[in-house]
């Protein structure tokens, strides 16, 4: 024993020792910049570019990188990423794009003769600097990286400058026409439908909205000019075009032509620098198709090409930056340090989701590999059949009520980025479904799956094809990544119908044994333009085969993913959606007043009052059965059970998002549909937060306020960024943070107009022990001040710390309910346990060792 804690001894002060001299990251400092460009198609327009550069450690030369900022951004946006780029010993120029920032010039949309022209002079700018490495030739070593809009710079300047010897595009677009009018049927953007709301966030604010720059969508009206207000800063001939497609709905020759312009589609093929294509998961925007189209242009022309299908995008989504970061390092290490023990980066690379760790709780991210990109057919084809009728559906007048299947750049701030799936809303009589038999075998679709339909009716016709993953009775159907496939048909006078292949979105998604997939063609979408004109249609299977893509070396299955990581709840997405769809702004705004008392209320009305809640799986099992229990005000309640207690459905349905079997939910008195008023009382944190990365703190709680339609004087933001207590911090963007920062921000955001009622489904989660503390503390004051709060958690001794009450849970029904104290003393008094929370707990569902 004593040579054994010797030992220990030792070791322990190897680590403290070592913990000591381990060097810290080396010191970098920026430098700012005011260089001069020319550019324009006859040269003759000078642009001052707003720039920071920022020298490697040490005396020698190094490989520089030129970090570009994505739209709406600014150099500021990139900061951070450049510093730490520096630090692993690269030169990093980063920089405000013309009509960004403090740069002069307005916005081109990366054009050859504008932006790219401007990159051009950067990095002449590099070759005259003593830090850059020089080839033989004379000419720096340099890379590009960027995401959004700051990929399409690295790629279109990789092909129009010999010079640049390695790009990491992220996130970014093959062909803006083909994304902005998108066409399933593959005929192109002239036959396509404009992607309204990206495009209106794209262009609206002028150099504000898409990406990893939503700046816009904050900034103060009365900050710009009438001539801003209309155009922002983009050049004359690209408002002129957006205003006349927004006005029509349909792509104009010149639309098409200006947009190639400032694509890589048309130039790809020149590019001779090893590229690395990194591409969001959750992107409405730029989906996993644009990367696809770069990667096969590159590597027709023999240039090395990796992809890497991350979980982000510009829907949201965890963001992976340091994976993202280590991708990007490792290919530059290769290809401008030509250091050949660099960590391989592989052809093809997709992110999956693995469960959580079962100690630590946090996520589990998978990234198998395959040795070559297979295309969004895959290796092999599954052939899945389709049953259903030819169905009638109409297009409602002016379209709507839309369907929704996500909601533009804001999907990651209601909920929905947590996971590769979203809810989708369709209106009744407005789509057609199409479903499989269950499966008895996992499927792991990897890429574009096919459908061949057949519509019945005149002239032309817009729908919009999506595919469905769907459990059961008791789980919602999900859409993967909320992605939809618009087209456009023509039906032939006097042919009476025509038959169409459907490309649908590109995603990586595994159903389950027991799923079904369901092809849905609706008629109408929020995110899209569609006919005014009410119509009436049919829409039938020409074809019952769904072909669906997968790849054999990325097939094995992530391991320990339970329902329910993925089954807690959008509420917030679909009621956002359904608000907006209907416009009625009257029932987002906060009700404070108490809710009118019921006829028979004897006694106050409840924050919360379940009685009889049951609802059952399909093969009849009990989910819940038979639950009744009442929250009152000021309370701190602690929802408890063991792994298929019900806890998950019953949030489910408190939250309105599925409805019970029988039974009643009451907030305030008044009984929980879906999009019910009174859920505008409750403020819900569930299953992990997400933001959007690219965003800083506090632009992601100001951008989730207004998309709730509620005044800003309701939002209380001071006390809820005191809540969160992240300092500077709030000015970083999200996708710097750690998982403790996320995490508070999180319920900063869920607090934001001080709800009566919260609902928080493992607040603590990634949080260090005084943090833990900082939150008891919160949740206490929260409730004292009259408010209620609803933890769910699996850390017994914080529930006993933090909760006045609790209820457990067992197989679906009520085990016991009431003040922590009271469980506590009874179950001394009568078992003779000690004053744990834990062993009361394990004693209850009878697990008690």
């Amino acid at each position: 024993m004593k040579r054994t804690a010797a030992l220990v001894a030792v070791l322990a002060l190897v680590g403290v020792t070592a913990w000591l001299v381990w060097p810290s990251a080396p010191a970098v400092r920026g430098q700012d910049q005011r260089i001069t460009v020319v550019d324009g198609p006859a040269d003759d327009q000078r642009v001052e570019i707003d720039a920071t550069f920022f020298a490697p450690p040490g005396a020698g030369k190094a490989p520089a990188v030129l970090l570009a900022h994505g739209f709406g951004g600014s150099k500021q946006s990139v900061r951070q990423e450049a510093v730490r780029l520096a630090q692993e010993g690269y030169a990093v120029l980063t920089w405000s794009a013309r009509g960004f920032g403090r740069s002069t010039g307005e916005i081109a949309l990366n054009s050859a003769d504008y932006e790219v022209k401007d990159v051009k002079q950067l990095i002449d700018w590099l070759a005259k600097r003593p830090e850059v490495r020089l080839d033989a030739s004379g000419d720096p070593r340099v890379g590009i990286t960027g995401g959004s809009y700051g990929g399409s710079i690295a790629l279109m300047t990789a092909a129009h400058d010999a010079r640049v010897d390695a790009i990491v595009p992220q996130i970014t677009w093959s062909d803006l026409a083909g994304a902005l009018f998108p066409d399933a049927t593959g005929k192109g953007p002239a036959n396509g439908v404009f992607k309204r709301m990206w495009a209106g966030i794209f262009f609206g604010r002028g150099g504000g909205g898409a990406a990893q720059g939503l700046e816009a969508l904050t900034q103060r009206p009365e900050a710009m000019t009438a001539e801003q207000a209309r155009c922002g800063r983009f050049l004359p001939a690209i408002c002129e075009v957006y205003q006349d497609v927004a006005r029509t709905g349909k792509a104009t020759p010149e639309a098409v032509e200006l947009l190639r312009k400032s694509s890589p589609v048309a130039v790809a093929g020149q590019i001779k620098a090893p590229t690395l294509l990194i591409q969001g998961q959750r992107d409405s925007l730029f989906p996993l198709e644009h990367a696809d189209a770069n990667a096969r242009a590159i590597a027709a022309a023999g240039t090395p090409v990796s992809l890497a299908w991350f979980d982000g995008g510009h829907d949201g989504g965890n963001g992976e930056v340091d994976w993202l970061h280590d991708q990007t390092a490792a290919w530059f290490a290769r290809h401008l340090k030509d250091d050949s023990g660099a960590a391989p980066v592989s052809a093809f690379t997709v992110t999956r989701d693995g469960g959580r760790d079962p100690g630590t709780r946090q996520r589990i991210r998978l990234h198998p590999e395959a040795a070559a990109y297979p295309g969004l057919g895959g290796t092999d084809i599954t052939p899945v059949t389709l049953g259903g009728p030819e169905q009638h559906v109409v297009n409602p007048p002016g379209g709507s009520p839309a369907s929704i299947s996500t909601v533009p750049g804001v999907s990651g701030l209601l909920g929905g980025a947590q996971s590769n799936v979203s809810v989708s809303l369709d209106m009744p009589g407005q789509s057609a479904a199409f479903e499989s038999a269950p499966l008895t075998a996992p499927l792991q679709l990897t890429g574009s799956p096919t459908a061949r339909i057949k519509v019945s009716g005149s002239g032309e016709v817009t729908l919009f094809a999506k595919l469905f993953d769907v459990p059961d009775a008791v789980q919602p159907p999900t859409l993967p990544a909320g992605l939809v496939s618009p087209l456009r048909v023509t039906i032939p006078e006097g042919a009476g119908s025509v038959e169409a292949t459907v490309t649908l979105p590109a995603v990586d998604h595994r159903f389950a044994v027991g799923h079904r997939l369901r092809l849905v063609v609706a008629t109408t979408d929020m995110g899209f333009a569609t006919p005014a004109e009410p119509a009436s249609y049919r829409v039938g299977l020409a074809s019952p085969a769904l072909s669906v893509p997968t790849v054999a070396t990325l097939a094995a299955p992530p391991t320990g993913v339970a329902w329910w990581v993925w089954a807690m709840p959008l509420a917030a997405v679909v009621l956002a959606g359904v608000l907006l769809a209907t416009g009625r702004t009257e029932s987002r705004k906060r009700a404070r007043r108490p809710a009118a008392a019921p006829e028979s209320a004897a006694e106050p009305v409840a924050p919360l009052d379940i009685t009889g809640l049951t609802k059952a799986y399909r093969n009849g099992e009990l989910a819940v059965d038979g639950l009744s229990f009442r929250v009152e005000q000021g309370q701190v309640l602690g929802l408890l059970g063991p792994n298929g207690a019900g806890k998950t459905t019953t949030m489910r349905m408190m939250l309105g998002l599925i409805r019970p079997d029988d039974g009643q939910i009451r907030i305030f008195g008044d009984t929980v549909t879906p999009g019910a008023p009174v859920l505008s009382r409750l403020g819900s944190f569930v299953e992990g937060p997400g933001f959007l990365p690219h965003l800083s703190g506090r632009e992601n709680l100001e951008l989730y306020w207004a998309a709730t339609g509620r005044p800003t004087a309701d939002a209380r933001f001071a006390e809820a960024l005191a809540i969160a207590g992240l300092g500077k911090a709030l000015e970083r963007a999200v996708r710097t943070y750690s998982q403790g920062m996320r995490q508070r921000l999180a319920i900063a955001q869920a607090m934001l107009g001080l709800p009566d009622l919260l609902v928080l489904d493992e607040p603590t989660n990634g949080l260090d022990p005084p943090q833990i503390r900082e939150m008891r503390e919160v949740l206490k004051r929260y409730a004292r001040d009259g408010r209620t709060v609803i933890v769910s958690s699996h850390l017994l001794a914080e529930v006993e710390q933090t909760c006045t009450h609790v209820v457990v849970m067992h197989r679906g029904r009520l085990v016991s309910a009431g003040p922590v104290s009271v469980l506590l003393s009874s179950a001394t008094a009568t078992n003779g346990h000690g004053p744990r929370l834990e062993d009361v707990f394990l004693d209850l569902i009878g697990e008690k060792a």
